[in-house]
């Protein structure tokens, strides 16, 4: 029982980072896979490294983005931060 009660703070700071930080990044990274497996041909995207484009090809792990001007630049899908609504 003394035991139980020295060792409640530890087990209720685990508890609180978890469902403030491990729990959040978690629904994120499945958001954001599940953003980047429903890609498709048209989605204006912007990449992680802050282009932005128009997905003119895909397959199954890169995407050719084409810009404004005509040009085609290949990343892979990881590469691709979010679609643009």
């Amino acid at each position: 029982m003394d035991m139980l009660i020295s060792l409640s703070p530890i087990i209720l700071m685990f508890v609180i980072f978890y469902f403030l930080l491990i729990r959040p990044q978690q629904k994120r990274q499945k958001q954001v896979k599940q953003m980047q497996s429903d890609l498709q041909k048209g989605d204006s995207v912007i990449t992680i490294g802050g282009f932005h484009g128009v997905v003119h090809a895909i397959d199954e792990s890169t995407v050719v983005i084409q810009a404004g001007d005509g040009t085609k630049l290949t990343y892979d899908r990881s590469a691709i931060r979010e679609v643009k609504k």
